[in-house]
């Protein structure tokens, strides 16, 4: 099946850096993204290419909007959903009063798969096509969420989260159940369709070291799965590292010594690093999530882009809720903006976009697949249209260029601006 959808048609090529260099990035005011059988194979002007499609080609006429990639969540929540905007306290804090309370709630399959239908129909609505999800100790909640997923065509990650050491009893494994839950979870899902596994331990402090070794264990196993947990997001967190581990260079170093830092590591916050830190995960093929509205929600710190860039570490963007305050990435941008304005840092439009697309999928180790619209990728996008609001509408009246709506869009936009998500080529019924 050859479609094609016309409309003004954005995205990146590499990174546009701080200076938003404009050979990072292919715009066509009126253009056209051919599609066949769920693929891209085509994008150009509208007129050229409208000419060279055979008869039977279907045409999408969305002129007016402006369409974008699928746009791609390096680190979610979904069992945190029904906390999002709950009041107050730290990292440690928060895990005990809010987080925790709500995970131990997925021990009933019933209510896993209520949440996971309805996250995903919110990501969808926000524009996103995929996204890399953090799950509950209870595999039925990894059940859940696959299934979900699945049944949309997304294209997700996901792991059970394993803990057995730091939290409430209904919510630990051991080393043992850890190791056997995620290795049949890993036998039934990862490269399934559109799905991948992650091996996921919440953070080091909550897992003992016969446990990080079981992890570690399953990565050598199974080296195309993803590995996802959390690093230096607080002070006190990484403190207490230092206690645990006393054997320790880092917080990074006790995740490198079990062999879990490697190429489709994706570390989440990455606030306390130091260049020896940095250097080592450009070495080993890490990578960072950068999560601006959970880190400036419970006070965590300000990621530093510009080290990581430096160093050559990968980083996509990251809406982290439930501690996070959106799942809507348009937002997230706005507030990675402020970030890194507060730090003298510089985060253009055309970058934003870069690390909420193709950054995001080469963080992953997707942008074979996703990330784009080059020839070959999968064909996920998302229609924005600036008079999904009043005030965007009115706002996009009064801008004299690309980079002026876009950046407009990622102040003022929401899922109002979201006319359509597409998954490879299909649109998503939400």
């Amino acid at each position: 099946m050859r479609q094609a959808f016309r409309a003004s048609v954005f995205h990146c090529l590499a990174d546009p850096g701080p200076q938003a260099e404009r050979s990072a990035v292919e715009f066509y005011e009126d253009g056209l993204l051919v599609v066949e059988d769920g693929v891209f194979t085509q994008i150009g002007p509208a007129d050229k290419l409208l000419a060279s499609l055979p008869k039977d080609a279907q045409v999408e006429d969305l002129s007016g909007t402006l369409i974008i990639p699928g746009l791609i969540d390096c680190h979610v929540h979904f069992s945190q959903l029904d906390i999002i905007a709950s009041y107050g306290e730290q990292l440690l804090d928060w895990l005990n009063r809010y987080a925790y309370p709500a995970e131990a709630r997925f021990a009933d399959a019933d209510h896993a798969h209520e949440v996971a239908g309805f996250f995903l129909d919110e990501l969808l609505k926000n524009g996103t096509t995929t996204a890399m999800v953090f799950a509950t100790v209870f595999p039925r909640s990894v059940d859940a969420i696959f299934e979900a997923a699945e049944k949309r065509n997304m294209r997700l990650i996901a792991g059970k989260v394993l803990m057995d050491k730091m939290c409430p009893d209904e919510l630990s494994d051991d080393a043992e159940s850890a190791y056997g839950d995620s290795k049949a979870l890993i036998e039934r899902w990862h490269d399934k369709g559109r799905l991948g596994y992650a091996i996921t331990p919440r953070f080091a402090l909550t897992s003992s070291e016969e446990q990080l070794e079981a992890a570690g264990r399953l990565a050598e196993e199974y080296p195309d799965t993803w590995v996802h947990t959390h690093l230096a997001e607080n002070q006190e967190e990484v403190d207490q590292i230092a206690n645990q581990f006393a054997w320790s260079r880092s917080y990074l170093d006790v995740y490198d010594r079990f062999g879990l830092l490697r190429d489709r590591s994706m570390f989440a916050h990455c606030l306390y690093l130091d260049a020896v830190d940095r250097a080592l995960m450009a070495k080993k093929g890490g990578a960072g999530a950068f999560c601006p509205t959970s880190n400036l929600f419970l006070g965590s710190g300000l990621f530093d882009l510009d080290s990581m860039a430096d160093a050559g570490v990968r980083v996509g963007l990251a809406t982290d809720v439930g501690g996070g305050t959106s799942l809507s990435l348009l937002k997230t941008m706005s507030e990675a903006y402020k970030v890194l304005h507060l730090q003298g840092q510089s985060l253009p439009a055309s970058r934003a976009l870069y690390l909420a697309t193709l950054g995001a999928a080469e963080a992953l180790g997707l942008d074979d697949r996703i990330g784009s619209f080059a020839a070959g990728k999968e064909a996920d996008f998302v229609v924005l249209d600036a008079g999904g609001s009043s005030m965007t509408a009115r706002r996009a009246q009064a801008t004299t260029s690309l980079d002026e709506l876009l950046f407009s869009l990622i102040f003022l936009g929401d899922d109002r601006n979201i006319a359509a998500t597409y998954l490879q080529g299909q649109r998503a019924k939400v």
